[in-house]
């Protein structure tokens, strides 16, 4: 596949290099009926690989079976999301530790803190939260990390763990500059989505792009959630998938004051470094 991909997107024509869609729920039900050809949609806007989120042991499980249905071009994260926190045991964690293992899994996670939704209890969030943490210190593999309106607990959590810690990404970043500096001090990696592009939430966010190092900075969709508000011509599904990147990417572009194509490559070789993914 070239390293370097042409498209039309949004009435605009550019020349960009390869992106790295980094958290994509390839796996969510909403892409049966065509998951083929979101991913072919994909590789035509310039996305030459994704990593496929694992968010429960059987998620984590389909993450890691489409990723090795798809080598090179895919892989996969396995970890538990703190939303299924309270379905989580001992046994459950031992099952994610050894499919944490497999050479198509190039993170530990989804894992983190969701005190916005609470769908599992705040105790039990921690304990899982840092039970994962120490799984990704034994097998020297990154965190795909979670936060939401928890960042007190959750900073304290992986400061406590961060030396053991092989790198991670704060994905789906939404917080304040309080909480991105202080990750930054950690030496983590930010991941954006299409927040930014949502008038209304995404505003304040605009303003800290620029705070972002360039080799901090990484990409990705959330699909199917998170899809850019400002979509021109509007699809008739609210579905996001990984042909949206490059609108996201030139929005983060515009805010930093880089070229589209100075960006797409730095966060692809970011993406390369902290997940050890090959070149295409």
């Amino acid at each position: 596949m070239p390293s370097c991909a042409r498209f039309v997107f949004n009435g605009w024509l550019r020349m960009a290099n390869a992106l790295i869609d980094i958290g994509i729920n390839l796996t969510h039900d909403s892409y049966d009926a065509d998951r083929a050809q979101v991913m072919e949609r994909a590789a035509a806007a310039g996305i030459v690989q994704m990593l496929v989120t694992g968010a429960s042991l059987d998620g984590s499980r389909a993450a890691v079976e489409l990723a090795e249905t798809h080598p090179g071009r895919l892989f996969a994260t396995a970890g538990c999301h703190p939303h299924h926190a309270i379905d989580h045991d001992t046994a459950k964690l031992q099952l994610l530790a050894e499919l944490a293992t497999l050479p198509s899994v190039v993170a530990v996670g989804e894992c983190g803190l969701d005190y916005f939704r609470d769908y599992s209890p705040r105790p039990q969030q921690r304990e899982v939260f840092a039970a994962q943490l120490a799984v990704a210190g034994r097998l020297q593999k990154p965190v795909f990390l979670h936060q939401r309106d928890a960042h007190t607990d959750f900073l304290g959590i992986v400061r406590e763990q961060r030396a053991a810690l092989n790198g991670g990404v704060v994905h789906c970043f939404t917080d304040n500059e309080r909480a991105l500096r202080d990750y930054l001090d950690l030496d983590l990696y930010i991941g954006m989505t299409g927040w930014i592009c949502d008038e209304r939430r995404g505003r304040d966010l605009l303003k800290l792009l620029p705070l972002i190092p360039t080799d901090r900075l990484l990409v990705e969709t959330d699909g199917p959630y998170l899809l850019p508000r400002d979509v021109q011509p509007k699809p008739a599904s609210r579905r996001n998938e990984p042909m949206y990147l490059p609108h996201i990417v030139a929005a983060i572009a515009a805010a930093r004051g880089e070229s589209v194509a100075a960006l797409a490559e730095n966060t692809t070789a970011n993406a390369r470094r902290l997940f050890n993914i090959p070149d295409c």
